[in-house]
This record gives C-alpha cells, sequence and structure tokens, in this order.
C-alpha cells in the first residue's frame, strides 16, 4: 500500500494545475481553459471539452462532493478506501476515469496520440517544462509517432493501481524524471 501511496501523492500533485498545494475548482478552470486555448478550440467543441473536463473532475477527483476543494491527505484517504472496499471495482473505476480523459484529449479522434496533443495534455495539468514531457512521451517508444490510446490508459491504470513497485511503470518513470 505505501508502493500506491506515494504514487496516489503524484497523481495529486500532478493534477495541482495551479500549484497552490491543493485541487479546488481553479483547477478545473485552468486546465479546461488551457486546453481549450492550446488546441485553438471555439465554439460547440470548446464548449463541449470544457464540459467534458469538468464532468471528469468532478466525477473521479472531487471524490467528497463536486467542485469542493480536496486535500492530498483527503484524495489518498479517498483512494485507499475505495481501493480496500473493492481492488477489482475500484481497477474498473479507474480504468473508466482515464477512457474517458483520454477520449476528451483525443480532440481530432483518430484513437492514438502524437506527441503535439500529449504536451498540449500535459501543458493543461500545468506541466510546462516541454523538454521533461517529450522525455516522457518517449518512453512509449513510438516508433510511428503516434500512441495508440489504449496505451496509454492502460499506463495510468496501472499507475493508480499497481501495488507491485517491480513491474515497470512508465507514468512513474515519467514522474521519475521531473515531470
Amino acid at each position: 500500500m505505501d508502493y500506491l501511496t506515494k504514487k496516489w501523492k503524484i497523481w495529486y500533485t500532478s493534477l495541482d494545475v495551479n500549484h497552490d498545494g491543493k485541487i479546488s475548482f481553479e483547477d478545473v478552470e485552468e486546465s479546461r481553459n488551457k486546453f481549450t486555448n492550446l488546441h485553438e478550440l471555439v465554439g460547440d467543441k470548446a464548449t463541449g471539452v470544457k464540459v467534458d473536463f469538468e464532468k471528469w473532475w468532478n466525477t473521479y477527483i472531487f471524490r467528497t462532493g463536486p467542485g469542493k476543494e480536496i486535500s492530498e491527505d483527503e484524495f489518498v484517504d479517498s483512494l485507499k478506501a475505495a481501493y480496500n472496499k473493492d481492488k477489482k471495482g475500484f481497477k474498473a473505476e479507474i480504468q473508466k476515469c482515464f477512457d474517458e480523459i483520454f477520449d476528451v484529449i483525443d480532440t481530432n479522434k483518430d484513437r492514438s496520440i502524437e506527441l503535439d496533443e500529449f504536451i498540449y495534455a500535459f501543458k493543461a495539468f500545468g506541466h510546462e517544462n516541454e523538454e521533461l514531457i517529450r522525455k516522457a512521451f518517449a518512453l512509449y517508444k513510438a516508433p510511428s509517432g503516434l500512441v495508440p490510446l489504449r496505451d496509454i490508459v492502460s499506463e495510468w491504470v496501472k499507475f493508480i493501481t499497481e501495488e507491485d513497485s517491480s513491474v515497470s511503470d512508465i507514468i512513474m518513470e515519467a514522474f521519475k524524471t521531473g515531470l
């Protein structure tokens, strides 16, 4: 459980888009605005993405209530409770969590993520160091320059649900690079 707790704390920090030490609705606003601006989305497409971002945050991140500020301890405790209650159910929930957010992030709906989409996604979540984002993308070893969406989702699910620190974990490696 210690290894998972460590990863959940990393995830929490990665969701603190404005880097103020807490996750709040301000992080939602900043992430969805950055994402729509980086992708130059307008009109219905921009509105749809903003609605989907907010829904995702409220469903999977603000586990104590929609838009309600959540501390690291509350976040980790809620994940621990869900994990300990039903590991299989927890993994299914996390699978759905990442299926949904990457479906939003895949704006061109080609079911793969290219480097620019990867960079925009990380920047939308407050990670501005493009060199580190590029290094993280390279961990996928995508010969065509496209990483299938299912591979990215699988890695995130592994990051959030895998207890065994000996299992290869691209997301953990990415965060170790300083992302």
